[in-house]
């Protein structure tokens, strides 16, 4: 616990403690050498003494402090001082995602897909560079004040994973993937999965698996399927919907393979959220929800830390693993073992029992379709929904178990009006029970032009289609081609037909976007670099120059003044100081004496010395003080033997000074 006013490295100084978590306090701090506030994340005293730990930590941390992008966090600083360990990170002051979360319950679908997107970008830019967070969920997504989303502790969350068992333990088991709760192995499908739980949290408001334990919660993600969002949000659109779905399968060989494709799909869906477009791959037998063995079991406690630790009594462990071998067993937690193995071993009994049962037909689940054929509790057979009404669509699906969602109307020369002119599961695949069925109801045959209002001002191209008869939702971009307020593009796309009352959807321009330029004087400049970079612009050319008043290092100057405002992804050059410029100076005197001359600088350098002859000019260049010392010395001659030495006391000595060169 640091007091305000406290001092850390000689350079950070304390402002306020703003948060602590399982591993960590973090504070409020001021970078005097940069003059910005930072976040400062102490490492808590208890893994401060755990050396493995600590070396992973540093190292994970120091890898991610490469990672540099606008929805990531940034890392600034790793180190230590005595004995203690902190990381240095942008203060970003906002709050985080799963508190704004528990604010608003719920929340809509395009803030949901806009937050995603943005939480989806950071985690691409850190798969570019090879590194897995292994950590994503809500408590780890900080939005900022002015909207923006970043993701934070990259690189932490590898260094706790197999080194500690802590208090935020059972807020990660919610988020973490299949594969880590079998056997800890992570892949960029992990981070993949957790971002579809977060996804899922906040359309619904809830995490799709929760229990009183971590092994409880563990054995879910393993082997429960995954619940539909649109069956406690039913407003959830079946494009937002099937991406969730896809994210969280348990086989990473049917999730995303990459980022990118997330980030594809979920673009289109804030676009079109009520298009069926997303490919799940069908389930094979590899997939299909298996039952965990007595020795995965054993594996999942061990990681977990306790098999039967409740939420509310989290559990830390202060002790090194050698220490706690020779500890005695609690026998309240010794209880807790014998009553989950109990629990463990009657559901895999069940679980064999079912499947038996299943399989030689003692059980029976659904009903029958219109041509008889036998539906499973698991999946059914989609039917030709085409041509319905509206009323024999809904009958037709609630009898095969699943749900309906009109997404909206449509014309069409081949339908009548009411009647489904499009399903978002074709006839003949198979879903899950309870999936919603989105369809398209027939508005009739198109009998008027839809206008082409691409490249219009906003307000021309809405009275353009209302007085065509549509109705017109608008969504906003920043666009460097297309001026501010005008129809970047339109869906449907102009000059094809529509009928009166359809919608038209228009991308209008906010231009381009505008951020203030910060200050970069007396900074580094790969602080230069990151002050630009958490602004929205990147560094340009990088020159330097001789400054009296500018340290050695450190920015002179920058092309776009503090403060102005440019255009986002401008780039900023910089002038960086090489310190003082060294001056040479030289001198040239004649000699007043026979003898030995030797002259030094004002630092006590010598920069001449050697026997001279008197009236002679003698010189000395390379100087680099404006003043020095010219000392003469006389030879004396011993009459006995006739040997010359130089006599140690000096015969003259003075002040002169130098000429600059």
């Amino acid at each position: 616990m640091f007091e305000n006013g406290t001092y850390i490295a000689d350079r950070y100084e304390v402002i306020e403690k703003i948060g602590t978590g399982g591993m960590s306090d973090v504070y409020k701090a001021l970078d005097h050498s940069l003059g910005r506030e930072v976040a400062l994340k102490v490492l808590k005293q208890e893994f401060n003494e755990d050396a493995t730990f600590v070396a992973k930590f540093r190292q994970e941390a120091q890898a991610a402090a490469g990672l540099e992008h606008a929805n990531i966090v940034n890392i600034y600083d790793v180190g230590s001082e005595n004995g203690m360990y902190y990381i240095v990170m942008e203060y970003v002051e906002g709050i985080t995602l799963k508190t704004y979360i528990s604010k608003k319950g719920q929340l809509a679908y395009n803030e949901v897909i806009s937050i995603a997107i943005q939480v989806g970008r950071g985690i691409e830019a850190a798969h570019k560079k090879n590194i897995v967070h292994r950590d994503i969920k809500p408590q780890n997504i900080i939005i900022s004040k002015e909207g923006k989303v970043k993701v934070t502790d990259f690189g932490i969350a590898r260094a706790a994973s197999s080194n500690t068992i802590n208090a935020d333990i059972m807020g990660s088991v919610h988020y973490s993937s299949p594969e880590q709760a079998r056997n800890g192995y992570v892949s960029f499908q992990s981070d993949i999965y957790s971002l579809g739980i977060v996804m899922y949290e906040m359309i619904t408001g809830r995490v799709p698996y929760d229990g009183d334990t971590t092994v409880a919660i563990a054995l879910q993600h393993l082997q429960s399927d995954m619940p539909h969002p649109s069956a406690i949000a039913p407003n959830t659109p079946i494009s937002l919907e099937k991406i969730i779905l896809k994210s969280t399968m348990k086989s990473q060989d049917r999730r995303y393979a990459t980022m990118e494709e997330l980030l594809t799909d979920l673009k289109k869906a804030l676009v079109n959220p009520d298009e069926d477009f997303v490919n799940i791959v069908d389930a094979d037998e590899a997939d299909k929800t298996r039952v965990i063995t007595d020795k995965e079991i054993e594996r999942i406690q061990k990681e977990a830390g306790l098999v039967a630790t409740p939420v509310k009594e989290a559990v830390t462990d202060e002790e090194d693993e050698d220490e706690e071998d020779d500890e005695p067993v609690n026998p309240k937690m010794e209880k807790a073992f014998r009553i989950m193995g109990i629990v463990v071993a009657v559901l895999i009994v069940v679980l064999v029992i079912y499947f038996i049962g299943t399989f030689l037909g003692w059980f029976k689940f659904g009903s029958k379709t219109k041509d008889d054929t036998e539906v499973t509790a698991e999946q059914v057979e989609m039917i030709d929904l085409l041509g319905m009404t509206e009323d024999e669509a809904k009958a037709a699906l609630k009898e095969l178990g699943l749900g309906y969602k009109k997404a909206g109307t449509a014309s069409s020369d081949t339908y009548e009006e009411g009647q489904v002119m499009t399903q978002s599961v074709e006839e003949g695949e198979k879903v899950d029970a309870n999936t919603t069925i989105s369809v398209t109801i027939s508005s009739g045959a198109g009998d008027i032009t839809v206008p082409s209002v691409t490249g219009m001002t906003e307000s021309a191209a809405k009275t353009t289609l209302t007085d065509a008869g549509f109705k017109v939702t608008v969504n906003y971009e920043y666009n460097r081609d297309v001026a501010e307020g005008n129809v970047i593009s339109q869906t449907p796309e102009g000059n094809g037909t529509g009928k009166k009352g359809d919608t038209v959807t228009l991308v209008v321009s906010q231009g381009t976007e505008s951020v203030k330029v910060p200050d970069l004087s007396g900074q580094t400049q790969d602080g230069a670099a990151s002050a630009l970079s958490f602004s929205g612009l990147s560094l340009g050319n990088v020159t330097s120059e001789y400054s009296d008043s500018v340290a050695e290092g450190k920015v002179i100057s920058q092309s776009k003044s503090a403060g102005s405002y440019v255009d986002a992804g401008s780039t900023v050059d910089i002038v960086i100081s090489k310190g003082k410029e060294a001056v040479y100076y030289s001198y040239t005197w004649k000699a007043s004496l026979t003898g030995y001359a030797e002259l030094t600088d004002s630092n006590g350098n010598v920069v001449y010395k050697g026997d001279v002859t008197s009236g002679n000019s003698y010189s000395a260049s390379g100087i680099t003080t404006e003043t020095g010392t010219l000392t003469y010395y006389e030879y004396t001659e011993n009459e006995e033997t006739g040997e010359t030495t130089l006599n140690s006391e000096a015969s003259s000595s003075s002040t002169v000074k130098f000429t600059k060169q």
